[in-house]
This record gives structure tokens, C-alpha cells and sequence, in this order.
């Protein structure tokens, strides 16, 4: 066993050494949080015990529910997930962190810039703002050169690609990962058209990050469905949960001497091809008029109809239907036509009941929709004070959020 150490890394130019010592074993295993977490919560984590001697990193995450996974990542998962990237990549290089080290995706980028013996940049964390991103880019050296992104990070640096300079920046991107959620087929033409490349990553903390590019298994990483749910194998996987053996067996079986990780999401994959593809989350579905209707899937329609790129469509009980689909929008989007365009795709079941318009789509820091908040102050109907403050009063926030 190894001792765990808990930090909320302000720089994470120093996290970056103390990750180097955990994943070469002189130092004890890290599990980052936060910055001010310690500080907000003092006593949440002070009494989780010691790792097992192989785990480096430890990330906690919520998932569905309130309550904290914390996975455990062995330094040969780390390892074997930068290795795979950098083959699938053309090559190892120089990165620029983007996004916070507490998640996976962070964590990663730190990763493969110390197998790559390079520097990584770092952006400062707050607000994401284009121009920031691009003077940080400039000052990379490396002729490879990457980021990770999360869509809504992307979408931004599309649209201020109108300035030469940055849209320079961009181009001379080796890759730009972008993961962490479903990304919207607009943004990839918008990339593709620009000649930007970006690059579709899929997978979790329990899969030590992107494990699947575009659709295809890197490394050694196997993907099958069972029941309809993807299944991933390979050197990238998570010991475990820490001090949740429950869950940890619920998560990964062994078979026929193989581990595999029960992901939770809807997918599939081509026999011809193998190009998986992910449908949504397992239990992000409702059951209207008794038919079973995926959220995810009513959010993909929906986001493709003018003006609702940006939707967010959570369940709330009905009456009559038991469950229906409801979308919330930032803005006034007409939407006349909408739930005729979502019955004709995905049948009568998935028609939105209604369409709630709210200041602003509220990220989690993740770069993620807050669906738990959107879910409960919408469908609050928090009008008709729809000014800002009013709105992040009815979310308990004292303000914007920045941490996106």
C-alpha cells in the first residue's frame, strides 16, 4: 500500500511535479481537487486510507447521482493511455492545458508531456477567452503540437476564428482533442471547413481519458456491447473505486481471464469497421406513454433545429404521460416546427412537451450543461424575473459561472 495525498494544485506547473513522483513511486499517490475545496470542505476527504502500491492518481467524479466515485489509476493505465495517444496522434509533443487538473482530461495532458519530456502551457483558469488561448499558443516551440478541449471550448474558438491570427493559431494544431461530451455535428464541419483538426475522444476517468479517436479503439483497448451497452477492455482501465468494492464490482468483471468496464452508455459497433459509436447515457432515458424515450437522443435532434445548438433536454413527471421530455433553451429561438421535427425522427413518444427559456445554459466547470441545476430551477419556471441575477439566485449562485 502507498499513501494517498490530497491537494488542490493553485499552479499546476507544481502539480506537474508531484504527478511525476506518483507515477514514478517516490512520492505518495495524488487525488487532486479543486481549488478552495480543501479550504470549503475540510473534513469531506481526511479519512480515506492508503491506495493499493500500484495507484498514482486517484480522480473523483460524480456521475447520475450525489455521490463521489473516486477512481484509482495505476501509472501503467496513465502511461499506456498517453502511449496510445501519441501513436494514434502521429507522435509525441508539446501541449497546452486548458483544462483543470482534478478531471481526467487535465490530468492527461500532464501525463503525456511527461512521457514526451516537454513543457506543457498553461492557460489560466477562469473565464475561457479566444484571444487568451491564442497568445498561449503562439509561445509553443514544439512542431507537434496539441490541446483537449471541451466543446464548449471549441465552439468559442470557432467563433472567433473570423481573426486572421488566431485562426493561424488554430491551423497549426497538430490535433485538438475534444471530449468530456457529445459534440455537435455542426462544430466538426465548422472545423473541417476552417482546416482545423479536431479530434473526437470518448472515454472516462475509468478508462484513464480518450481511449477511442474518432470512433476507433486506440492502443489496445477493445470495445463490444452487451445488452446494448459499450464495454471497454484494455491496458487504460481503473483499478477500481476506492473504498467502494460494491460499485467497483459492478463496474469491471473479469471474463475469461479479460477485464472489462461497464461504461453505462448506449453504442454500438460497426462488425464491418469497428467504429463504435455512442448513443448516450443508459440511464438518461424516460418512459412516456410507456415507451422508453433517450433524452440524449431528443437533445441531438433538438440541437440540430436553428437556434437550439445549445439546448439542454431533461424528463419531468406528467400526469397523463408519466414522464415527458423538456427543453431548456437560452434566448427566444422560434420554435415553431420543433416537436414536429423530433416525432418525425424519433416518434410521438419523444415530443417535447414544452420549451423553457432561461437566461443562460449554466456549465458545470467540467464545461458540462449542470442538468441537475437546469432540471430543477427551469422547471421551477423561475420567471417572470428572467434577468440574470433572478436566474442565479433560483440556482443558489451568488453570480455567473466562470469555470468554464
Amino acid at each position: 500500500m502507498r499513501s494517498l495525498r490530497v491537494l488542490a494544485p493553485e499552479h499546476p506547473l507544481d502539480f506537474l511535479a508531484v504527478l511525476r513522483d506518483a507515477l514514478a513511486g517516490s512520492g505518495p499517490a495524488v487525488l487532486p481537487v479543486p481549488v478552495g475545496a480543501l479550504t470549503a470542505e475540510p473534513d469531506v476527504r481526511a479519512h480515506l486510507g492508503d491506495v493499493p502500491k500500484r495507484v498514482a492518481v486517484v480522480i473523483e467524479t460524480s456521475g447520475s447521482t450525489d455521490t463521489p466515485k473516486r477512481v484509482m489509476l495505476a501509472t501503467n493505465a496513465l502511461l499506456a493511455g498517453a502511449a496510445a495517444s501519441a501513436v494514434a496522434l502521429g507522435g509525441a509533443g508539446q501541449w497546452l492545458l486548458a483544462l483543470p487538473v482534478h478531471y481526467i482530461a487535465g490530468v492527461q495532458v500532464l501525463v503525456r508531456s511527461i512521457a514526451a519530456e516537454t513543457t506543457p502551457l498553461v492557460l489560466p483558469p477562469g473565464h475561457f477567452d479566444p484571444q487568451d488561448f491564442r497568445r498561449l499558443a503562439e509561445a509553443m516551440t514544439d512542431p507537434l503540437r496539441y490541446t483537449a478541449l471541451v466543446p464548449v471550448q471549441l465552439a468559442r474558438l470557432l467563433d472567433a476564428a473570423d481573426d486572421p491570427a488566431l485562426l493561424a493559431v488554430l491551423r497549426r494544431f497538430t490535433a485538438i482533442l475534444v471530449g468530456g461530451q457529445m459534440i455537435r455535428p455542426d462544430l466538426i464541419a465548422q472545423a473541417e471547413a476552417l482546416d482545423v483538426r479536431v479530434v473526437r475522444t470518448y472515454g472516462s476517468s475509468e478508462t484513464a481519458g480518450g481511449c477511442v479517436y474518432n470512433g476507433v479503439p486506440i492502443g489496445d483497448t477493445l470495445v463490444r456491447v452487451v445488452d446494448g451497452q459499450l464495454e471497454l477492455s484494455g491496458s487504460v482501465l481503473a483499478e477500481g473505486y476506492l473504498d467502494d468494492e460494491a460499485r467497483s464490482t459492478d463496474h469491471f468483471l473479469l471474463e475469461h481471464g479479460v477485464r472489462w468496464y461497464r461504461t453505462g452508455d448506449l453504442g454500438g459497433v460497426d462488425p464491418s469497421s469497428g467504429r463504435v459509436t455512442v448513443l448516450g447515457r443508459a440511464d438518461n432515458v424516460i418512459i412516456s406513454g410507456g415507451e422508453k424515450v433517450s433524452l440524449d437522443a431528443v437533445e441531438r435532434t433538438v440541437r440540430a433545429y436553428p437556434g437550439f445548438e445549445e439546448a439542454v433536454v431533461v424528463g419531468a413527471d406528467d400526469a397523463t404521460w408519466g414522464q415527458v421530455p423538456i427543453v431548456v433553451v437560452a434566448g427566444g429561438a422560434a420554435d415553431e416546427g420543433l416537436a414536429a421535427s423530433v416525432v418525425a425522427m424519433l416518434g410521438r413518444a419523444a415530443r417535447p412537451a414544452r420549451v423553457v427559456r432561461v437566461p443562460e445554459i449554466v456549465l458545470l466547470a467540467s464545461g458540462k450543461p449542470d442538468r441537475r441545476a437546469l432540471a430543477t430551477a427551469a422547471l421551477a419556471d423561475p420567471a417572470p424575473d428572467s434577468s440574470m441575477e433572478a436566474w442565479h439566485k433560483e440556482l443558489g449562485r451568488s453570480g455567473p459561472n466562470n469555470n468554464d
